[in-house]
């Protein structure tokens, strides 16, 4: 078989299936890891906040230390980071004296390996020769969202045939994924994102655009549009369809994440029919006309339906803007797509966070932060109308 740009986009397709595995896996195993090693489940939590931080710190780090050990050792670091992590999940707890210690350690090293997957990944598709990078780019961040239904699904099937008690079992069969992918990263050829010859703009260069800071606004948006409520559609499932708690988190999750991923797969197989600017705007409108519903209908059913109906708005949003900034801002480079993941992970931050603290402010009134974070596809939309108006402005290298 001929190894060209095609495989090159099979293996970044496995890398999202892989990133979803690192951030969904785990949380699946918070209650075993509470009971096995008698830790209070206020620590447990903690390690969703420990994986978040330290990608944040990749995609920050990630920009200066890529371009110079180059795009595939970074690939094959974040693959060995993500298998490693999954195994030594399975070693250390029992072999060092503190359980949650080696559960911490290990959650850091596969962070590290979902954080520069996340950084690179997208870049690589961006520079392989295909006819149209926004249908490359849906499709590639559409597989984030089956690899999460993919995970919580078969691991759910795995449990309830093996037992929970086996759960090491799985986490060894999780960590083949990103091994044999990284095997498969050292044979695909990878394409430069710049010219050779030419550097990419800098950070001041960057800072300088206003092109650039609209992006970064919007990547804040689209992250935060799609936290915000994909963090409470288990609640709505339980509420909704009158289930348990578990079924719930089945339910609500696993209907977001797939019409999330057929909004990105229409993209991807129809985006050559597809305006991306009026796709991202009726996105925008019917995220908010989702987020009004959730918020004012008094009604469970309606609400899950709302919630799902979100995951469909909000699925073109992230990987359209990448797309956009990389065609508005030529030069940008690794640079460019590593503060667009920071930016789009502080908004995953920003959204429930905000939900929270509302929600919090009208006695625990779900629907008052939802409501509130309203202001995040309304300022998307806003982003993308002022991007269209700056779409002819360039930035001048030094």
């Amino acid at each position: 078989m001929k190894i060209n740009y095609k495989q090159t986009i099979s293996a970044c397709f496995i890398g999202y299936i892989i990133q979803a595995i690192v951030n969904n896996f785990v949380p699946l195993l918070f209650v075993t890891f509470q009971k096995s090693y008698s830790i209070e489940l206020s620590k447990i939590t903690v390690l969703i906040t420990i994986n978040f931080v330290i990608q944040l710190c990749i995609d920050l780090a990630s920009a200066y230390f890529i371009d110079k050990i180059g795009y595939r050792a970074s690939a094959l670091i974040a693959h060995g980071c993500s298998a490693a992590g999954l195994i030594l999940l399975t070693i250390l707890p029992e072999l060092l004296p503190s359980a949650y210690a080696g559960i911490v350690i290990s959650v850091i090293i596969y962070a590290i390996g979902g954080g520069l997957l996340e950084v690179l990944l997208s870049p690589i598709i961006e520079a392989c020769p295909t006819g149209n990078k926004e249908k490359a780019m849906s499709l590639l961040h559409s597989f984030y969202c089956w690899g999460h239904m993919g995970v919580v699904l078969l691991s759910t099937a795995f449990f309830a045939i093996f037992g929970i008690e086996n759960w090491k079992a799985l986490a060894l069969i999780w960590a083949a994924v990103p091994v044999f992918n990284g095997i498969f990263f050292t044979r695909v050829p990878i394409y430069p994102l710049v010219d050779e010859g030419e550097k990419g703009l800098t950070l001041k260069q960057l800072a300088a655009s206003k092109t650039f800071w609209i992006m970064m606004l919007m990547m804040v948006c689209a992250g935060a549009s799609e936290q915000s409520v994909s963090q409470w559609v288990s609640a709505f499932a339980e509420e909704g369809l009158g289930v348990s708690k578990t079924i719930g988190d089945l339910a609500g999750p696993t209907a977001f994440a797939a019409l999330m991923g057929t909004s990105r797969l229409i993209y991807g197989k129809l985006g050559h029919r597809i305006d991306i600017n009026k796709f991202m705007g009726f996105s925008c409108v019917l995220c908010i006309a989702a987020y009004l519903c959730i918020s004012i209908v008094q009604n469970p059913a309606i609400e899950l339906i709302s919630g799902a109906v979100c995951g469909f708005s909000v699925g073109i949003l992230w990987p359209a803007t990448f797309s956009k900034a990389s065609a508005s801002i030529k030069g940008g480079g690794t640079l460019l797509f590593a503060m667009l993941a920071l930016a789009g992970d502080l908004g995953c931050s920003a959204g429930p966070t905000l939900a929270g603290f509302v929600s919090g402010k009208f006695g625990n009134n779900l629907r008052a932060g939802i409501l509130a974070a309203i202001v995040f596809p309304a300022l998307l939309l806003l982003g993308l109308l002022l991007s269209r108006k700056n779409s002819g402005g360039k930035i001048k290298k030094a």
